[in-house]
Formats: C-alpha cells, structure tokens, sequence
C-alpha cells in the first residue's frame, strides 16, 4: 500500500498526549461572542490588516490531505499538522497522520512558508514538510495551502493544493439529551466572580470554551428531554441508553459525541460526571453529567457546572485527568507537583496543589483558574494523531495499551506518611474473576490526612498488570467517575486505614488474565498533596484448567460480554445478552462448579434493582422492576459458600449480603432480612479488627433502617 506522500507505511500506534510548556493566560481570546477566529489578527500582521494564517485546510481528490495550520493567532502553538484520507467507489478510509512540532515559519509581504521534520503514524522516505500560503488582507478570501513533501536532500515527492476550509483545527457534532425536570448549563459570565489578572471577563458556554482552544463544537438539533427515575442511574443504565437514543451514535470512529444530563449516579450520590463509553472497539462515543449535584443559580454553582461539562466532554476527545499525563504511551510530562499544580479544565478544583507551599484547594483554583486547557491539552485536541482524538477510535487514555513499569517503581524518597497494599488471592483458577483489595495506611504516628478515593474508578489509584508474556498493561476501567468533592479523611491516630475491592478481570483493553501463569501486580496512589505511593508488588497465578470441564466453564466467563456483566454488576442491556447467556449456562448446567458462584452474584445483582431502559423514540423511560425472588434464590448460594471461604472476598460478601437483604425485604420479609445482616455483623466480628467492624456496623445499621421500611415494619 502507498501513501499519498507516496512511499510504502505500516501504521503504527502513537502517543495519547504531547507534551509542551504552558502558555500565558493573557493569550485567550476577547469577549466577541461568536467566537470569531478568523478575523482576528496577530500583533506583526496587525498593522496590514493581514488574515490569519490558522485554521484548517483540506485537498481533494482519492488521496485527500486535511491540514491543520498552527503558526498565527490566539494561543498560537507553532505547528503543522494532518491527516490523509483515500477514497476508492463510495467509500473514504483514513490513511495516516503526521505533525511538525518546530518548524521554521518565514513571513513575507506576500506568503508565509512552514517549513520542519515531521513525525508520522508510519515510516516514510519523504520526511520533510513545507507548507506555503500567500497571505491576504481583510476583506479578502482565504488562499489555499500547498503542501509538499520532501526528502532531507530536497527532493519533492507529493504536493496536495488544500483549499481553505475553517478558522477551526476540527469540527465535532455534540448532541445533548437531559432528563425531565433537570435543566442543562447554559452559559457562564466569567466576570460574575473574581478571576485572574489577564484572563478576560467573557460569556462562556461549552461550545465556546471548546472554540477557545481552536476546536468547533457544534450542537446537534433540539435537545431531547427523556423519562427519568428517582432512583438514580447506573453504568448499565447509561450505556444501554446511549445505544438506544444517541441518533449519531455508530460503532465506527466518527467526530460526533453525546452527553446525556441526568439527575443522579446510582450508588455515590458525589458523582458529578462520567465517561462511560469505554467497553468495545469504539469508545469515547458518550458521557453524562449528574445534575442533582451540580444544579443551583449562584455564580459559584454556575461556574462549577461550565468546569464539569467541558471536563467530561474533554474525556471522550480522549484527554486524561491532568495527574494521569503519565501514563500515556509514552508518558508525557506531567505539570506542576504531579499534575495537580495544572490550572485546566482537567483537573479538580478541589485537589489543586501547585507544591512549595504555594496555596491550594477549591478557592486557589479558581482564583488563578484562566477558563482554558493548558498548551499540551491543545496540542492534543488540535494536532493529536486522528485515531487518538476522533471519538470512537483509540481506547481512552492510550495511543497504545503498553506501559513501561518502571513508572510503577517505588519513589527514591518517601515522606508522604502513607502506605499502600495491594492484596488478593494466591491463586485464581482459569477464568475466575479477578478482586483484588486495596488498602491505604499511614506510617505516621501522628496520622495523615489525604483522600479516600481507593478505588481505580475513580482515577487516583492506578494499577499495573504484568501478564506471563512479559507484557505490562495498565488496568483501564470501563467507567471513570469523576468526583468534583472534598473527600478528605484522617488515617491512623483518630481515623482508622481506608479499604477498597476492586474487579480488575476486565477493563478497555479486554480481559487482563485470560492465560494461565503468574501475574505481578503493582497500584500507585496520588495523594492529596501530590505524594505518588506505591504498593508492594502483589504475585498472584492463574491456574490450568484441571479437565475439560474446566475449561469449557472457564470459556463461559471469559467473553467480553461477559466482562462487562462483571464489570456493570449485571445488565439488561439487548447488546450483552450473549454474555447473559453464557452466564445463565454456567448456572444452569454447572450449578455445582466452583466459578458458579459468581455467575450466579452478576446475575442476583441485576434481578435485586430496578432497570431502567429508554424507548427508541427517546419518548418514555421504561423500567424493568426489580425480581426479589429471583435474587434471593441467586444470592443466597453465593453468601453460604462465601461465608465458608468458598466464594468472593470479603468487601464484595459485605455488598451481598446487604443487597440480599434488601431483597428480601422486597419480598416482605423483614424478618429474614434482619437475620442476614445479623449474620453479616458476626462474620465481620470473627474476621475483622474493631475499626472494621465498626464500619460494618455502620452500613448494616443504615441497610436495617432501609429494609425495614421497604418491609413496613
């Protein structure tokens, strides 16, 4: 195959995030709403009245070259960029992309010329590119580009005329849904509240903070007003709905994204948004935002809304929480004290910390927060290869899913005052699903605070997977939650250690442990203060299947849909029923095999709440009642064997068991109910430590006061 440079590729996989200095706040663009890119001049051209040279430019024709030109303007970034296209009948398939990060820009009276190395998705023999455009004056038409590409001796190879297409680097359809009663964001003045020196006083909605950083967001048609539940929704629910009711929404990378407003995440009431669109080949598709949580009219509210909706957004254009950085393949730099020291849209106000004792928290934040993505966030929204920006291609967070362990090594030196473990089980038998139990304790006598966001969902915990083959991956949840709160604990002294469980069978890149042999795991925690903790490494084996059975049993759990049931906790959803099938053979014909009892937890978990689906026209929201029956016969085997060590580990029984508990309870049976928290309370009482099982006793107390009112006593 030949690519229109003309010369033989295979493509290869790129970097997530690239990486420069920041720039000035004072290079944001003024309060002229629209935002209004191409008319705008910069300080050499002003005095001519030139046109920008910026925007994006496209060729036409079978091997067609879209052009991104970054050398003139507001945040000006210094770069070339593209991506080529070929066109055979009725069909266009992408091609290749490539980037000069430093080229030489020469003006003239008459044209500029952009001249650099590239850096392409493939090999290639004409690696130089030069880019010349004449320049005009306002009033006139933008002229075109002409690329060529060329040897290090100076020889021409291809040359693409790319008329002139948009003051915009690209161009991405938003369509945006909200359910009744929940009205979405509208606008924000920046000026309603102190804000930095520099940083212009304007009116910011999501498109135009989008359209600051270079990018058109465009809203697609009416907002479509959906059925809601009081209940809340969960990751099943959401992306069963996107599925069903985002009219753009096709399994293919495309430059369309949907954000749905709901009223609240099932589960964890602090929950402000999430990208949940991360389970098959064509991720970053869709994402929501809880409105119950963000709702209000003051300026203060107001402006945390704009930060949410433009954070999750940033997401699906495959952006990583700024303390993340790091793992990007390859790494990138991260910002200021780990990345918490990034004043963007990308990080939380409340977890900013810029180091050196500089001041910090929600109020530091925003007094200094410009309203803009840093320099290497636009790099990555204007000029990232195609297949790690367009939604639906590369998987969140990766240009490629390997990462190096040694950004998993323990750090030189240690003051932070915590310590983290990672635990689990010696040994899983072939297609067992993979818990492992975070814990985070302190080394200081005199007790540290930091936050309590344990578990990987949550972005502030990663773990590292080395598999048999020598391969380290990077566990990558299927839902990321983004959490805008103060969740600030004491450990050790007056606070006992923080526990978390976690499912890290399946994630974004499949399943983790689908062949037999020894895993090494590894987790790091960022802290509130910037601090990196590393746990011990955690050796753990899966075993050979011991017959055919085995096997065959072991096949049943390890289909993808079936990890998404895993990972979901169960789900209704028409596009893993397959998995739910599997499952319901696991129960069904291997009811006495050992890995039944988690078949049976997955689907137990589904038949004790409620599902809620959306109907095709968007016009009702449908629920699947809860089936208390059904889970009570399912549960119920899954805490005996668990209680006598046969089952799943100990955070996950204390989970079961009160949503056992509940379902009795659904049933009418409060006194059954009340026995199986009983029971609960003594398994933690000969298992645990006092500060556990005064955590226990605190969540079986407010599930009694929950059961026992759904049972009228």
């Amino acid at each position: 195959m030949s690519t229109p440079f003309g010369d033989p590729t295979a493509e290869t996989t790129e970097s997530v995030m690239l990486e420069l200095p920041d720039t000035d706040p004072s290079d944001a663009p003024v309060d002229e709403p629209p935002v209004d890119i191409s008319s705008e001049t910069t300080t050499a051209a002003a005095a001519a009245s030139y046109l920008l040279v910026r925007g994006s430019y496209r060729s036409a024709g079978t091997h067609a070259l879209e052009l991104r030109v970054d050398v003139d303007g507001p945040r000006t970034l210094r770069k070339v960029s593209g991506d080529f296209f070929q066109s055979g009948g009725g069909t266009t398939s992408y091609a290749g992309s490539f980037v000069v990060h430093a080229p030489t820009v020469t003006w003239s009276p008459t044209q500029v010329t952009i001249t650099g190395q590239g850096r392409f998705t493939a090999s290639t023999s004409f690696p130089v590119v030069r880019v010349t455009i004449a320049r005009r004056k306002t009033g006139q038409q933008q002229a075109p580009a002409t690329v060529q590409f060329l040897r290090t001796t100076g020889q021409v190879g291809a040359t693409h005329n790319c008329p002139y297409k948009s003051p915009y680097f690209r161009t991405v359809r938003w369509e945006q849904d909200s359910v009744a009663g929940k009205v979405p964001f509208v606008s924000y003045d920046t000026g309603s509240l102190p804000q930095p020196p520099g940083s212009p006083a304007r009116t910011l909605t999501v498109p135009r903070a989008y359209a600051e950083a270079g990018i058109d967001v465009l809203v697609s048609g009416a907002a479509n007003v959906l059925g809601d539940s009081p209940d809340g929704w969960n990751n099943a629910e959401l992306h069963a709905a996107m599925q069903t009711n985002f009219s753009l929404w096709r399994n293919v990378p495309q430059w369309h994204v949907w954000l749905l407003v709901a009223s609240r995440y099932e589960g964890n009431p602090g929950v402000r948004g999430i990208m949940f669109d991360a389970q098959d080949a064509h991720q970053r598709q869709g994402c929501a935002v809880f409105h119950d949580i963000i709702q209000g009219a003051d300026p203060e509210t107001v402006r945390a809304q704009l930060r949410t909706y433009v954070h999750e957004l940033g997401h699906a254009f495959n952006l990583l929480h700024s303390w993340q950085k790091g793992l990007a393949t390859p790494p990138a730099p991260l910002g200021p004290n780990n990345g918490f020291g990034d004043l963007s849209w990308m990080n939380y106000p409340q977890n900013y910390n810029p180091g050196g004792g500089g001041a910090s928290g929600t109020a530091a934040y925003w007094s200094a927060f410009p309203f803009q993505f840093t320099a290497n966030e636009i790099t990555h929204l204007r000029h990232g290869f195609y297949r790690d920006v367009i939604m639906g291609a590369n998987a969140f967070g990766r240009g490629a899913a390997d990462i190096d362990p040694d950004l998993f090594d323990q750090p030189v030196v240690d003051e932070s005052g915590l310590r983290l473990e990672l635990r689990g089980k010696k040994a899983f038998a072939f297609g067992e699903p993979v818990v492992v139990e975070l814990k985070l304790d302190t080394t200081d006598l005199r007790g540290r605070d930091t936050h309590d966001f344990l578990h990987p969902d949550y972005d502030l915990v990663s773990i590292a997977i080395r598999q048999p083959s020598g391969r380290t991956l990077l566990y990558r949840p299927l839902m990321r939650r983004c959490v805008d709160a103060d969740a600030t604990v004491r450990i050790g002294a007056d606070g006992p250690p923080v526990y978390a469980s976690a499912y890290v069978g399946y994630g974004q890149d499949g399943h983790y442990f689908e062949q037999p042999g020894t895993y090494l795991l590894r987790a790091a925690y960022v802290a509130s203060d910037g601090s990196r903790i590393v746990s011990p490494v955690l050796r753990t084996i899966v075993r050979s299947p011991h017959n055919e059975t085995d096997q065959h049993v072991g096949e049943l759990m390890l289909g993808e849909e079936q990890g998404t049931l895993f990972a979901l906790r169960g789900s209704d959803s028409p596009s893993l029923q397959a998995g739910n099938d599997a499952l319901q053979e696991v129960v069904q014909h291997y009811e006495k095999h050992p890995l039944a009892v988690y078949a049976r937890m997955v689907q137990g978990l589904n038949a004790e709440r409620d599902f809620k689906y959306l109907t095709p026209d968007k016009s009702a929201l449908r629920v699947r009642p809860a089936v208390p029956e059904q889970a009570v016969g399912l549960l119920s085997p899954v805490v005996e064997a668990s209680l006598h060590g046969n089952g799943v580990d100990n955070i996950t029984l204390n989970m079961v068991m009160r949503r056992l508990a509940r379902a009795h309870a659904q049933r009418g049976d409060s006194e059954q109910a009340n026995s199986v928290l009983d029971d609960l309370l003594r398994h933690a009482e000969s298992k645990f430590r006092p500060h556990v099982v005064d955590t226990v006793r605190r969540q079986v107390d407010e599930t009694r006061r929950s059961v026992n009112g759904e049972a009228g006593t």
